[in-house]
């Protein structure tokens, strides 16, 4: 799809950006690229987004009056969310508040911006989720009857595996539960059976009231950190569990997403499979960290980036054709994504990335760090320690094994002392289950 401009010699669009992660930056620079005067807000000055911005507030995101009250005093013609769970709800506040162009519902942030919110509408709406209930407080630190370990406790309304953690005993249970609540703005906890079992994830495109499934993907996560939350180290497209999705699950979330009274925008949901059952989990109504929104465009033409930053400036959401060119199935070829996960350190010094990026196949590569900067040790265990997503595309997953194993060669990343700070590598895909 090609980039609306919107700049002329005597006007220019206003968009204001919620959000300053590195993965936000890329947004912006979209909204840059289409002539839009950009305007991030953030509480970090030295935010990564707000590097290419034209102007920049250090604003919480949280406070949606002072934001909505930047938006009239800068005469900003729209509001969107970036890459920040956190910040859809707020995002959809300001929106209500200066009555403008906004994709969320009032019923798709109860539903999505919360696990106990999504835990609720599955239930409603027939859908399997992670056998677990959600816990008020610190009074709770005695194992729920009828769930064993291991357990995998979250705060409600944290993301990005922060606060998360495997329990295997009453006490690493007691502590688990004290540390989610730190994280939990609502002081809420979600204890769930721990699901050892395969994973993956759907991509939904909303246009006009239509779900329509973008994306399939496989995620394979490290099991290298103990009983931290799993981080992705991988993401394989089309997904090996596509038909079983499409038949099961695909019919009874259109149903839930006309109950939240959807029309535009974009969502990610991840799904356990285990024994030809699909367990939803963890729900995220915008752009990814995953971002598979670059493959997307690379094998369909339209991007996500380009069509949500149109429609907070104009209210319409991507092209007539949308449904014509959207195919989930790639056209019959295949995608990954490669998540380089660091150990804590300080990084020393970085070779390869240059090569990796000329490589005819490598579309797009993000990197979240530079030479001299640190990955804090509280940071492992969580997508904070990613230091690249690497997107390859290829004809057929022949082709995508090759560029796994030329990233691995070609990669690397020491502290300060020359030691590999890389946790574990991504391995090649089992032919048979992707051809």
């Amino acid at each position: 799809m090609p980039k609306q401009k919107y700049n002329s010699k005597d006007f220019m669009k206003k968009l204001i950006i919620l959000g300053g992660n590195p993965e936000t930056a890329v947004l912006v620079d979209t909204a840059n690229e289409m002539g839009v005067y950009t305007i991030v807000v953030d509480p970090n000055p030295n935010a990564p987004a707000k590097e290419n911005a034209s102007e920049t507030h250090d604003i919480d995101g949280f406070a949606v009056a002072d934001i909505a009250q930047l938006a009239i005093d800068v005469e900003a013609d729209g509001v969107l969310v970036g890459v920040a769970d956190i910040l859809v709800k707020p995002y959809w506040e300001i929106c209500q508040k200066l009555d403008i162009h906004c994709y969320a519902t009032e019923k798709a942030v109860e539903a999505f911006c919360s696990k106990d919110g999504f835990k609720k509408y599955c239930s409603d709406y027939k859908i399997q989720d992670i056998p677990g209930i959600y816990l008020l407080g610190d009074g709770a630190l005695t194992r729920p009857e009828g769930l064993n370990y291991p357990l995998m406790i979250k705060p409600v309304d944290s993301g990005g595996g922060v606060g998360m953690k495997i329990c295997r005993d009453d006490n690493d249970y007691q502590q688990s539960i004290k540390t989610a609540l730190e994280f939990s703005k609502k002081g809420v906890v979600l204890v769930e059976k721990y699901m050892d079992c395969d994973d993956m994830a759907a991509y939904y495109t909303f246009k006009d009231g239509v779900a329509n499934i973008s994306a399939v993907s496989d995620r394979i996560t490290t099991k290298k950190q103990g009983d931290a939350s799993p981080v992705c180290i991988g993401a394989v497209y089309p997904s090996k569990h596509t038909d079983l999705f499409v038949k099961e699950m695909h019919p009874k979330l259109c149903e839930l997403f006309k109950g939240l009274e959807i029309k535009n925008g974009i969502l990610n949901i991840q799904f356990f499979v285990e024994n030809g059952t699909v367990y939803a989990y963890d729900p995220g109504f915008r752009l990814q960290g995953e971002a598979p929104h670059i493959h997307i465009a690379h094998f369909n033409g339209f991007d996500h980036r380009e069509m949500l930053i149109d429609f907070a400036l104009s209210g319409t959401f991507g092209n007539t054709d949308f449904e014509s060119v959207n195919d989930y199935q790639f056209n019959g070829q295949n995608a990954c994504t490669v998540w380089v996960l660091l150990k804590g350190g300080t990084i020393g010094n970085i070779q390869g990335m240059d090569t990796i990026k000329a490589d005819e196949n490598v579309i797009f590569a993000l990197e979240r760090f530079k030479e001299g900067d640190t990955v804090a040790p509280e940071w492992l265990g969580t997508e904070r320690q990613v230091y690249s997503r690497i997107y390859v595309v290829g004809a057929d997953i022949t082709e995508i094994n090759d560029k796994i194993k030329f990233i691995e060669n070609t990669l690397s990343v020491t502290d300060t002392q020359g030691d590999d700070m890389v946790l574990e590598w991504l391995q090649p895909f089992n032919h048979e289950d992707y051809s």
